[in-house]
C-alpha cells in the first residue's frame, strides 16, 4: 500500500501544488483544511480515493491528531499575510507548527516538511517574519530532522502578487508600490512543490533550505516585467515608507471600525516586510542542494497573465493583424 501524507493547508495556493506533485509520486493524501467542501477540486489530482480533503482546525490538538493519525509524513503550508479574527500570526505561524510537530511525534511520525519564508527571524520587527521563525523553533523541538523550506515570493497562476498588481494596472495610468527598490527572488510554485517531493522521498535531506528563482530583481523591475507581459505602460510610482506607514495605519483603523467589512489593502506589518530584501542568503542551501533547477519568471508569467492584456487572449492576433496591414 502506498504511503499516506497529511498536508495542512493543502487546498491553498502552495498546498494544492504540493498535493498534485505528491499524488503524481504515488502518495495517498489527506488535505487538511478548514472548509473541505470548498476543496473538492483536490480529488482530481489523483485516482479515485487517492486525494481526500478533510476538516481540520489547526488551532486544536484533537483536530490535528485526528487528521495526523496513521500518516507516514506531514507537510505544513499554513500561513497568512494578514491577520483575521482568530487566525493570527501567533496562532497559525508560531504555535501551529509546534503543535503539528508534537502530535506527529506522538503518533510515531518522524518525517515533516514545513513551508516557512525567507526572512524568518526571531528578532525581526515584523510580526510575520518573527512568528515564522518562532514556528520553526517550536517545530524543531519535536521534529529535529524536519525539512524547513523558506521560499522567496511565490508566483504561479493563482498567486496574490502578480495577479493583484496586474489587476490594479487596469484602474489607471499609475501603479503605486511600496518599497520599489526592495529586492525579490521570485520562485515558481511548482518548484516549491518539487522541493517538498524530494524532501519526502530522500530521508537524508534535513534542515533549512532557502528557495529562490534564477532571477533577482527589485520590486520596480518586477512590476515593469509584469507590465511588459500584459502590454501596458503604466508608470510605476514608489510610495515612501513614511507615507505607506500612515496609509496602512488608516486602512487598519477603517477595517476595525467596519468590523472587517473594509479589509485593509495594506497593513503596517506588510510595510515592515517590504523594507527588507527577500532573497536567498549567501551560503544558504537551496535548489541545487536538492538536485533541482528553478524555473524562470519570464517562462511562466505569460501563461497566466494574458487575461490582463487590453485585448486579452486576442492580443497576439491583433498584433499580427497590425503587421499585415503595415506590409
Amino acid at each position: 500500500m502506498s504511503k499516506l501524507v497529511t498536508i495542512f493547508g493543502g487546498s491553498g495556493f502552495v498546498g494544492r501544488y504540493i498535493a498534485r506533485r505528491l499524488a503524481q509520486d504515488g502518495w495517498r493524501i489527506r488535505v487538511a483544511c478548514r472548509t473541505p467542501n470548498e476543496a473538492m477540486f483536490v480529488r482530481t489530482y489523483g485516482v479515485v480515493g487517492q486525494v481526500e480533503p478533510v476538516f481540520c482546525n489547526i488551532r486544536d490538538d484533537d483536530s490535528v491528531r485526528t487528521v495526523t493519525r496513521g500518516a507516514d509524513a506531514v507537510v505544513n503550508c499554513v500561513g497568512v499575510l494578514a491577520e483575521k479574527g482568530k487566525n493570527t500570526f501567533k496562532a497559525l505561524q508560531a504555535e501551529a507548527p509546534g503543535r503539528i510537530a508534537r502530535i506527529a511525534a506522538e503518533e510515531g511520525i518522524n518525517r515533516m516538511v514545513q513551508i516557512s519564508a525567507i526572512g524568518a527571524d526571531a528578532d525581526a520587527d515584523s510580526d510575520y517574519a518573527r512568528t515564522k521563525a518562532l514556528g520553526e523553533q517550536a517545530l524543531l523541538e519535536h521534529q529535529p530532522d524536519a525539512v524547513i523550506l523558506r521560499p522567496s515570493i511565490v508566483f504561479g497562476p493563482e498567486d496574490e502578487f502578480f495577479n493583484r498588481f496586474a489587476g490594479m494596472s487596469r484602474m489607471g495610468p499609475v501603479l503605486p508600490v511600496v518599497g520599489a527598490d526592495t529586492l525579490f527572488q521570485p520562485v515558481y510554485v511548482d518548484d516549491v512543490a518539487s522541493a517538498v517531493s524530494v524532501a519526502l522521498r530522500d530521508p537524508s535531506v534535513a534542515g533549512v533550505f532557502e528557495l529562490g528563482g534564477p532571477d533577482v530583481a527589485s520590486f520596480r523591475e518586477l512590476m515593469r516585467q509584469m507590465l511588459n507581459t500584459i502590454n501596458r505602460n503604466n508608470m510605476v510610482m514608489n510610495i515612501p515608507f513614511f507615507v505607506a506607514r500612515t496609509m496602512a495605519a488608516a486602512f487598519g483603523l477603517l477595517s476595525k471600525v467596519t468590523f472587517g467589512l473594509a479589509p485593509a489593502p495594506l497593513t503596517t506589518d506588510q510595510v515592515k516586510n517590504l523594507a527588507i530584501d527577500n532573497v536567498v542568503s549567501d551560503g544558504a542551501r537551496g535548489f541545487a542542494d536538492l538536485g533541482l533547477t528553478p524555473t524562470s519568471l519570464e517562462s511562466v508569467l505569460p501563461d497566466y497573465l494574458w487575461r490582463f492584456r487590453p485585448s486579452g487572449q486576442y492580443a497576439a492576433i491583433k498584433n499580427s493583424a497590425k503587421n499585415l496591414r503595415q506590409s
